[in-house]
This record gives structure tokens, C-alpha cells and sequence, in this order.
């Protein structure tokens, strides 16, 4: 089984040279399979964060090699960054970031547009995404008139959106109670399996990543 994603030896500092130099990661390696899910663990501040935004092309190393489906990424412009994002990878946060003056279904659909779909397909797919999640019948509303878990659900849909193959997840239920984090959680693992896309998510909560089909934890800047 190939790999999704790889980062081979990563390292990342902040304000180098200075009083308030901090390095991050420290040759942190990494490798999710295509059609695995893997849990990221760590204490907060520990470089969770920074390692997804490595992963998903939003930041770069100081030092080290990201590939994306085995395609290296660290030779490429900025243009062919941003498509490879754009296209290859999906993004989920804590707080949902859904466009509030959009329904639901605009929401999922506007990636797709910017990403060249047309409009007629772009409607019909965010539509069996949405339905997928159970929020098929809110998708005229807007954000505002959607629940916690509704909008992380519609902010699921909308990372999957135009079938990435790796999706990056940083605390996607750590905004909710623990009832709709459950939900929301079984939600986002019925849609990744449905995809087989490969799967990375950073969470303070064991129970949901022993639901995972591997842990693994960042320590000191690197991943054990």
C-alpha cells in the first residue's frame, strides 16, 4: 500500500538566533498510508499544529522532505503549492470557519468552483456530501441557523469536497460536548472510509483515537 503522505526528518524553529528562539520539531518522520487513518497525540503547544501545516503545504520546513502521494514537494512554486493544496489535500479545524453569509450547501460548493467544477456538478456533490453527514435537510441555511455539530459537519463536507486524497485534522471535535464530539466524530470516520482517502488527525482525546486504526505521538519534537 502506497503512502499518502511523508515527512522525513522535519525540523522547525521559531525566531532563530533570538532570546525567544523555540524549536518545534526536531526530525520528526511520519508516514500515512493511503486508506489509513492515524491519530496524532500530544500535549498542546507540543508542534501538532506545525506539523499538519508542514503536511498540508500551509508552512514550511526549516529542514527535511514532505511528499504528497510520493511526489516530493519541496522544489515546487509557490502556484504549484498552492494547486497540490488546493486539489490533494482537505482541511479541518477546531472552529469550523464556515462562510456565514453562505447556506450550507454554497459552503461545500465554492471550493469546487474555485478548483474548476461546474457549477451543476459541484451543487450535485456537495448535496450527496451533505446528505452523507446527515445534514442534507439543513442545506439551505445558513451557518448561524445550524448547530455546533451541524457546522463542523458542513465544515467535514466542505474539506472533502473536491476528493482530496489526504485529509489533515487539527482538534476537529475539540469545540463540541462530548455527546455531539461523538457524533460528529462517527460522521467524519463514515466519510473517510466511504472516500478510502488517507487520514491524519490531531486530538487531545484517547478515546476517539484509539478509534483509529494507528496512535502515534509527538515527543520533543519528534513523532514516536
Amino acid at each position: 500500500m502506497s503512502d499518502a503522505l511523508t515527512l522525513d526528518a522535519i525540523t522547525k524553529g521559531y525566531n532563530p538566533g533570538k532570546p525567544s528562539e523555540v524549536q518545534v520539531l526536531r526530525g520528526a518522520s511520519l508516514s500515512v498510508r493511503v486508506g489509513e487513518v492515524v491519530a496524532l497525540v500530544a500535549p498542546s503547544g507540543a508542534g501538532k499544529s506545525t506539523l499538519l501545516h508542514i503536511g498540508g503545504l500551509l508552512d514550511t520546513p526549516d529542514s527535511g522532505r514532505v511528499l504528497l502521494a510520493g511526489r516530493e514537494m519541496g522544489g515546487l512554486s509557490d502556484r504549484a503549492r498552492t494547486e497540490a493544496r488546493r486539489g490533494d489535500v482537505g482541511f479541518i479545524y477546531q472552529f469550523h470557519h464556515l462562510l456565514p453569509e453562505f447556506t450550507a450547501l454554497e459552503n461545500v460548493v465554492i471550493p469546487q468552483l474555485a478548483n474548476g467544477t461546474a457549477p451543476a456538478a459541484a451543487r450535485a456533490r456537495a448535496m450527496e456530501l451533505l446528505e452523507m453527514v446527515g445534514v442534507g435537510p439543513r442545506a439551505s441555511h445558513r451557518p448561524a441557523a445550524l448547530s455546533g455539530g451541524e457546522q463542523q459537519r458542513v465544515a467535514f463536507c466542505r474539506a472533502l469536497a473536491n476528493g482530496p486524497g489526504l485529509l489533515l485534522a487539527d482538534e476537529p471535535t475539540g469545540n463540541l460536548d462530548p455527546a455531539t464530539s461523538d457524533q460528529v466524530f462517527a460522521a467524519l470516520m463514515a466519510l473517510v472510509r466511504g472516500t478510502g482517502m488517507a487520514a491524519l488527525i490531531a486530538t487531545h482525546n484517547l478515546e476517539l483515537a484509539a478509534r483509529m486504526d494507528r496512535i502515534v505521538r509527538l515527543d520533543q519534537g519528534r513523532v514516536v
